[in-house]
């Protein structure tokens, strides 16, 4: 297995999480909000919904991409033994204490926003993601293990035959399309708490590890290919867009998601495969940000939808907010007491008391 670092890998780790951030931000200012438990403006602004619209194919779904890719370079110097209780530390420790004590936090500022009465109701929330890739972990790593230990086996040649051409890559949009046929989604973009959400998941999670296995034949191919994937999904999204329904459906916007993400992989290979200080920072700082941002986002909601305030300065109040705030966060408390680093994904510090050695007399 490879040891090179992934710096490309690590740049739309965050990338996808800041625009996460800004997704949900924009369903605060859609008339349809409170209909999934969003705070809700009173004046909608859904022009910004045109380029949400784009994203919501693919955000959540890159991020199990990575999350398969993320698992190949975890099991690189660890046994399953040690994979799981790194990911026991790193994942289900954060899930675990986020439903109790980080999800009912906007919850409950959401009932003050609406005059409600208070109560303390435990979540998944948007932490639904990691309790997903839990279960993704325990369920794959035996036929990941099984590949790890057989390289040189012909399964790997196969597959890295395959991801040699053009469409190899895009060819896996095959099983997401059964997927749709088996679940039936209401809406394509309906990920949290789903069937869907789930077993689409499953999927990008087990081909994102597939990919990395497959060797520089997959890098290779999305490198050379990317304004080609770019191309598919941009006119794929303009004919989902355009509403021609007899055209696009759900089985054609698997085929534009993973197009998208073909693309960005291409592009990040190409352009970010390097180190850098504010990546490192970043890299750091993305997880716990993305399991404490959406009570900042709601307490930011709280404080500025009072205003009277045209919609769009308030969507750019809210969003420096939520970004600055939940920084702050981590900059000042998370990363800095160590008994708080493991409740939010990051790696413990515990300082280790080495006994001074008596002084001979």
């Amino acid at each position: 297995m490879t040891t090179e670092r992934r710096y490309d890998i690590d740049w739309l780790r965050v990338i996808a999480i800041g625009l996460l951030l800004i997704y949900h931000i924009a369903i605060v200012f859609q008339p349809w909000a409170l209909f999934i438990g969003f705070i809700k403006s009173e004046k909608s602004l859904e022009s910004i919904w045109i380029p949400m619209t784009m994203l919501n194919v693919w955000r959540i779904p890159l991020l199990f991409f990575v999350s398969g890719m993320g698992l190949y370079f975890a099991m690189r110097k660890r046994n399953w033994k040690q994979l799981f209780l790194e990911r026991g530390k790193r994942i289900l420790l954060p899930f675990v204490f986020g439903f109790l004590a980080i999800t009912p936090l906007h919850f409950l500022i959401f009932q003050n926003y609406y005059n409600m009465p208070l109560s303390y109701f435990p979540h998944m929330g948007h932490l639904w993601f990691l309790g997903n890739i839990i279960l993704y972990v325990v369920v794959l790593s035996p036929i990941f293990f099984y590949l790890k230990n057989n390289e040189n086996g012909k399964f790997r040649k196969a597959i890295s035959k395959v991801m040699s051409y053009a469409l190899g890559p895009l060819s896996i949009s095959v099983f997401f399309m059964i997927e749709i046929g088996f679940v039936k989604p209401q809406l394509f973009e309906l990920y949290a708490q789903t069937w869907h959400g789930f077993f689409i998941g499953f999927l990008a999670f087990f081909f994102g590890f597939l990919f990395v296995y497959s060797g520089q034949a997959f890098w290779q191919t999305v490198s050379k290919w990317k304004w080609l994937y770019i191309g598919i999904a941009t006119a794929l999204f303009i004919i989902r867009f355009t509403g021609y329904g007899s055209i696009s459906n759900m089985y054609i916007t698997t085929i534009e998601s993973n197009a998208w993400i073909l693309g960005l992989f291409g592009n990040g290979y190409n352009y970010f495969n390097k180190p850098s200080a504010s990546l490192s920072y970043l890299s750091a700082a993305v997880y716990p940000v993305y399991i404490i941002h959406m009570f900042v986002l709601y307490a930011g909601a709280l404080l500025i939808l009072p205003f009277d305030l045209h919609p769009m300065l308030k969507f750019i109040g809210i969003t420096l907010f939520t970004f600055i705030v939940c920084f702050l966060i981590y900059e000042f408390i998370l990363r800095r007491i160590s008994i708080l680093r493991p409740l939010f994904g990051l790696k413990w510090k515990f300082k280790r008391v080495v006994p001074k050695k008596l002084k001979r007399i």
